[in-house]
């Protein structure tokens, strides 16, 4: 059934060993180099040249044809623009989530499969389905589930949270059921060296070695404000814009006997309160709620019951899961936590699993914030 299949070759080492061992199992593998972001502009810097010289490097040792697709467009209007305008708002954006969403597994899976014509596509993520790592169990009656992969520690379902059933129900994840040390070891056994020991990247790629206070200003415009201490009242310091700060995030104030930490940004004042001290109990919260969620297989039959779905949670990928309790609400869910968790933001998304599936995610868009200590 799946003979032809488009793998996201990155020019990193999980993508390397994804396209040896789809090649191993006897797939006709193309390979595609995405281009989301532009060099040419001058604010933005990105790595890409040097990734496609690896990725090519791959593809050549491999003996698999790579094509480069440029995704610009997409990822200027469906990704980009959305974090800039909710920095704006004042929110935290997580732009990983929205490129799986919106480019890697929608405009990536909708142009392979118009325009190479294959059966499937293929990541190096660190994922694995309800279909099989190589979608041996897939099932043409039967939607998908997206599961934890083998390496908890390299886990990416958070950022695939959001993505839609058409794209992962013909989607591989190959390293499913290896460990990162496997696959570096694997792509070293297999001459792969350009890539065996390359570093795992990391943040926003554009953004290469600016500092993001500095990028994100070229992009919107510096409102001071100042940074008022919430037990006090009084001013301690000047901010230069909502958007270079976020929740729990160290202000670096001087002549403070104090550390302080955001606490909340006020968009009507354009003003920061902040907080002394990491482990200040205003930072620490255990009740949020969310927009609409998104449910990866389906909506949980506990909340389609009026009940309460228990299960875990996580608001930031590399945090270990906490037991929640969900509910719906008018605009979307009420999220209690098992414990509370220091600086939940909002703007991130809370990211949903029971047993070994993650069931999906949705936005977190207020806090019940904890005053009384």
């Amino acid at each position: 059934m799946f003979k032809r299949i488009a793998l996201g070759i990155s020019g990193g080492v999980d993508s390397a060993v994804a396209a040896l061992l789809l090649k191993r199992a006897g797939y006709q593998v193309e390979g595609v180099f995405m281009r989301n972001w532009d060099s040419n502009y001058e604010a933005g810097f990105c790595s890409d040249e040097k990734d496609f010289e690896d990725a090519s490097f791959v593809c050549r040792k491999l003996d698999i044809p790579l094509h480069r697709v440029h995704f610009i467009k997409e990822y200027w209007n469906e990704v980009f623009t959305v974090l800039l305008k909710e920095y704006e708002s004042g929110l935290t954006p997580n732009p990983d989530i929205l490129c799986n969403r919106y480019i890697k597994f929608d405009s990536f899976f909708e142009h392979c499969r118009k325009n190479l014509e294959v059966d499937a596509i293929a990541t190096g993520h660190y994922a694995n389905t309800s279909f099989g790592p190589f979608l041996e169990q897939y099932s043409e009656n039967e939607d998908v589930r997206l599961l934890q992969p083998a390496d908890k520690h390299k886990d990416q379902t958070f950022f695939l949270s959001q993505v839609k059933q058409f794209s992962l129900r013909r989607c591989m994840f190959p390293i499913a059921n290896l460990m990162k040390s496997q696959v570096r070891y694997i792509a070293k056994k297999e001459g792969l060296l350009n890539v065996a020991d390359k570093r795992d990247s990391t943040g926003i790629c554009f953004i290469g070695k600016k500092r993001f206070q500095n990028f994100i200003e070229e992009y919107i415009e510096t409102k001071k404000g100042f940074f008022i201490d919430i037990d006090t009242g009084q001013i301690v310091g000047e901010h230069g814009g909502l958007h270079k700060w976020t929740v729990g995030q160290r202000c670096c104030l001087a002549n403070w006997k104090d550390a302080y930490f955001i606490f909340k940004k006020d968009l009507q004042t354009n003003n920061i309160f902040v907080v002394a001290g990491t482990k200040h109990p205003a930072l620490w919260n255990n009740l949020c709620f969310t927009d609409k969620p998104h449910w990866i297989h389906s909506t949980p039959s506990e909340l389609l019951d009026g009940a309460v779905l228990n299960c875990f949670f996580r608001f930031q990928h590399t945090k270990p899961l906490v037991p929640c309790r969900v509910a719906n609400n008018s605009d979307g869910l009420t999220i209690i936590l098992g414990r509370n968790l220091r600086a939940l933001t909002e703007g991130q998304y809370g990211v949903f699993y029971k047993g070994n599936e993650c069931l999906g995610s949705a936005k977190i868009n207020s806090i019940c914030q904890h005053l009384t200590y």
